[in-house]
Order: C-alpha cells, then sequence, then structure tokens
C-alpha cells in the first residue's frame, strides 16, 4: 500500500529543552483536534467512499497524518529527551512526567488521554467530508497558538510546515467532496 521510509516527512529542529512547550505541543500528539484522531478517522471513513479517487485521498492524508503524528512526537521528545528533572518540576510538563517519564504519550495538553471518541466516521461520505474539512481547519487552528506559545526556532518551522499541511488538506478534502456530490447527481444506468 504505501513505503515507510525511514526518515520524517519534514527534518525536526529542536533548539532548545522546553518541558512547558512539549506539554503544549501533546495537544497535536494526543488531543480532539490532533495528528492520530485524523489519521484514524480518514483511513476510517475511506471504506465509505464510492470512488476509487475519493478513497485514494482519504488514504494518503491519512497516512501522511500518521507522519506527522511521528513528527509532532519527535518535536516533543527533543524537548524533553536531556531535561533534567529540575527543569521539568513545576511545569505542565511534570503531570505527564508522574505517568509516563519523557516518553509521549498520546493525551491532550491538559492530560486528557486520547480516545476513539475523538473521531467520527458515518456512512454517509458527505457528512465524513465536511467533518474532515471542519477538522483540517481545528488542526490548523492549533498549529496557528502554538506557533505564538513557541519560542525555539526550529520548533516554529516545523509547526509552520504542519500548519500548511493542514490547509493543502482542508483543500484536497474540498476537491473530493465536489468529486463525491458528482458521482451522486451523475444518473447511473446500469
Amino acid at each position: 500500500m504505501w513505503i515507510y521510509e525511514k526518515k520524517l516527512q519534514y527534518p525536526v529542529q529542536v533548539d532548545t529543552c522546553n518541558p512547558t512547550l512539549a506539554a503544549m505541543i501533546l495537544e497535536q500528539f494526543g488531543g480532539g483536534d490532533g495528528e492520530l484522531g485524523a489519521a484514524i478517522r480518514y483511513l476510517t471513513q475511506r471504506y465509505v467512499m464510492p470512488t476509487k479517487e475519493a478513497k485514494g485521498i482519504l488514504t494518503d492524508i491519512g497516512t501522511e497524518e500518521l507522519a506527522h503524528w511521528e513528527m509532532v512526537g519527535t518535536i516533543v521528545w527533543k524537548l524533553v529527551e536531556k531535561a533534567p528533572l529540575s527543569k521539568i518540576k513545576g511545569t505542565p510538563f511534570e503531570s505527564h512526567f508522574a505517568s509516563h517519564g519523557r516518553s509521549p504519550f498520546p493525551h491532550d495538553a491538559s492530560g486528557v488521554p486520547w480516545t476513539a471518541t475523538f473521531i467520527q466516521s458515518k456512512e454517509d461520505p458527505i457528512a465524513n467530508l465536511y467533518e474532515n474539512m471542519a477538522a483540517e481547519q481545528k488542526a490548523r487552528a492549533t498549529y496557528e497558538a502554538l506557533i505564538k506559545l513557541s519560542d525555539d526556532p526550529g520548533v516554529t518551522d516545523t509547526l509552520k510546515f504542519l500548519r500548511e499541511r493542514e490547509v493543502v488538506h482542508f483543500q484536497r478534502f474540498g476537491e473530493t467532496l465536489r468529486i463525491v456530490e458528482e458521482y451522486n447527481d451523475h444518473k447511473k444506468v446500469y
């Protein structure tokens, strides 16, 4: 189905040790509008798409979201990998550290664990595509907030790349919506 290259889709450069920023970025690792939920949502919804092209687009974007999840996990890891306990204590990352140490774990910035209730998949492909367009806009907005919170130039660069991919995915889902609507409106002759 696809080939995994043992490199990140975009290079992740982290210039600082920043457990507080890591805690905020966990929002995109395991939050309701994060990369894990998006990947599973799209890879699940592809089954009900009525055209091969629509199925392919959801498969492509779903697997790309897994690549983004890997990038977000890498950012979190690099921000805390060498953090001494004294730099973790008293930060929002402290509660994460109590359960998971420095290892990334899928939960949001508040510590709420990822759950399948964050995703939707209906038999109706039109409803799914509107859901996906909204999800991409929410992820874009989250990345914009994280960019404002970041004081690490390398992290900010990667977050900007991820934000732009959300914009592209929104556009691709809009194109897919048009494809599916045209398919549904086309008179079927057997």
